[in-house]
């Protein structure tokens, strides 16, 4: 079946390229004051992403909905185990290729190595073929014995079958994105991101639901409507697919004499571009491995020793779904913002590494990790203290251990941001060995802890929980420790961590005493949450401008700081 563009699809692609055209003018323009721009825009570019991060994840938890009442949390278990497997074998072959081709693009591009770049594109899309056609048949013909042998979950072979061709789309698609992303433009890999969730969101729910119904005679339906949930994520990554290669052929076309204008220093060989990006992307993906085997030790471990206990598939499968598909899914929300900031400031990084300006790579540290804790603080003491009405409104789930595991977890969304941008600075200064010694040392610690906590002390989920916990909390101390003898860099502890912690206490006990209030006299838990979020906010917003944890001078490097800044000395709060 052929694809037709439509019209509002048609103006999006050229929207994308005349605002990378418009981007490359105004740069041009602000030529004299290059460092300060750049400094500037990779935060901006990476706030573009960051919501279009919050976006897909917000559509996640949307959709999340409706599919886990049509599957159950059963159904729901299938899906995350498939999803485990498949996310491992998306890192070992294509999940690194936006990360490393956007380092050595951006690297080339500072030089002027127009005709370099390009052999980097296409060397990375030979790589990504291979390597994600390789992939996707060791799933489609591994499947079974995967998931009997390694997660004692065999209806989860079904599911991960069907998700299978995903990794091989994806692998070229990583490519593209990683392409625009090394010219400093992260709006392409935005709009294919929310593209690729709402497209996912439409066919996982429509699937999950006519399968469960096809196939309700079936001994196990739920495992059919995981499936239907897989074909989401497959059908999700072909659209964003087509989006980005239309995208891709209205670029090059436009601007084809530019790309092919000679360089003045001599072409890379053929060979030199494959060892650069083969030693790139192994640090990388060992260290993206290290860090998702967590989840898949997880859920191995829980699955055999709970086995051990006493517990069915069906009861193991429930749990772990409860842990992956509502305490993981709404953790790992904010995490999106660390995720994107990290993938902007790798090139850019890269850039002023390059130029060996050194003070411009410790003000961009400095700077995104002070703004990623801004948000990810907040978002760990709001989760913990509205817990039970976000989880009875977003799931109608009112249960005291899901609301215990969310309490119990908030922390990790702190520590699951930090590490998530140290792994990135320690990527953009070519410490990527050090990502994979310090998830490694992490998840040897985490596999341990897990296993006393589920066979000798018997705390069953919990246990999972404290582990996830623990694992990005040793991650952030080593990479902390790595980042600090490498630069002789420090962070500023008091305005990045302490003040934004005491506000967002504040803001917390305020917002759990306004739902309190607000439920009682009303009766309607929603009404409580929707009046006490806003509030939390303003609270939260205010206090960081009166505690000076913002300072005026800081505002203009961050996204709206400009709008901000006029706002509050309109009100003379600066």
């Amino acid at each position: 079946m052929g694809y037709t563009v439509t019209v509002p699809a048609k103006l999006s692609i050229y929207y994308v390229v005349l605002s990378w055209r418009n981007y490359k003018r105004r740069t041009f323009v602000m030529s004299n004051n290059k460092e300060k721009s750049d400094s500037g825009n990779f935060l901006v570019q990476g706030s573009i992403l960051a919501a279009a991060g919050i976006i897909v994840r917000f559509i996640g938890l949307l959709y999340k909905i409706p599919m886990t009442r049509a599957i159950g949390d059963e159904g729901i278990g299938y899906y995350n185990t498939a999803y485990e497997i498949y996310n491992i074998g998306l890192i070992l072959s294509s999940y690194s290729l936006p990360l490393a081709i956007s380092k050595l693009i951006a690297a080339r591009r500072v030089h002027g190595k127009n005709q370099d770049v390009q052999r980097v594109f296409k060397a990375g899309l030979l790589f990504g073929l291979v390597a994600g056609g390789l992939m996707t048949t060791i799933l489609l013909f591994g499947a079974d014995w995967i998931t009997v042998h390694i997660f004692n979950s065999p209806n989860s072979a079904l599911p991960l079958k069907v998700m299978a061709p995903t990794i091989l789309v994806f692998s070229v698609m990583g490519v593209v994105r990683g392409y625009f992303q090394g010219l400093g433009n992260m709006v392409p890999t935005s709009i294919s991101q929310v593209i690729e969730q709402v497209v996912n969101a439409i066919i996982s729910v429509a699937a999950s639901f006519a399968f469960m119904h096809w196939f309700a005679n079936r001994e196990t339906p739920a495992a059919y409507g995981a499936a239907g949930g897989t074909l989401g994520t497959l059908s999700g990554a072909l659209a964003a697919f087509v989006f980005l290669a239309l995208l891709m052929f209205l670029y090059r076309r436009q601007n084809a004499k530019a790309l092919h204008r000679p360089q003045a220093d001599r072409l890379e060989s053929w060979n030199h571009v494959y060892t650069a990006l083969f030693l790139t992307l192994t640090p990388i993906i060992l260290s993206q491995f290290v860090y998702q085997l967590s989840g898949s030790v997880d859920n191995s471990m829980f699955g055999f020793l709970m086995s051990g206990k006493g517990l069915t598939e069906k009861e193991r499968l429930s749990l772990l779904g409860i842990y992956g598909g509502k305490y993981r899914l709404l953790s790992n929300v904010p995490v999106a913002v660390a995720s994107s900031l990290g993938t902007s400031m790798i090139p850019s990084i890269v850039r002023s590494r390059a130029q060996k300006n050194r003070t411009d790579v410790m003000y961009k540290i400095r700077l995104t990790i002070k703004f990623n804790m801004l948000i990810a603080i907040p978002c760990a003491f709001g989760m913990a203290a509205l817990a039970s009405p976000v989880l009875r409104l977003i799931f109608r789930d009112s249960r005291d251990l899901t609301r215990n595991l969310l309490m119990l977890g908030a922390p990790a969304v702190i520590f699951f941001s930090l590490s998530t941008v140290t792994n990135a600075v320690l990527q953009g200064i070519d410490l990527m060995q050090k990502s994979v010694t310090h998830s490694a040392i992490s998840l040897a610690i985490h596999a341990a802890l897990v296993y006393v906590m589920l066979k000798y002390l018997n705390l069953g989920v919990y246990g999972l929980v404290i582990g996830n916990v623990t694992f990005a909390l040793v991650v952030c101390l080593l990479n902390w420790h790595a980042i600090g003898k490498a630069l002789h860099y420090r962070q500023e502890v008091r305005t990045t961590f302490l003040l934004p912690c005491i506000c967002a206490a504040v803001m917390g006990a305020i917002a759990f005493l306004i739902y309190a209030l607000v439920n009682k006299v009303t009766g309607y838990y929603q009404i409580g949450l929707l009046v006490s979020v806003p509030v939390a906010m303003i609270v939260y917003g205010l206090l960081i401008v009166l505690t000076r944890t913002v300072t005026a001078q800081e505002l203009p490097d961050m996204p709206f700081g400009m709008r901000i800044l006029r706002l509050c000395r309109k009100f003379h709060l600066m």
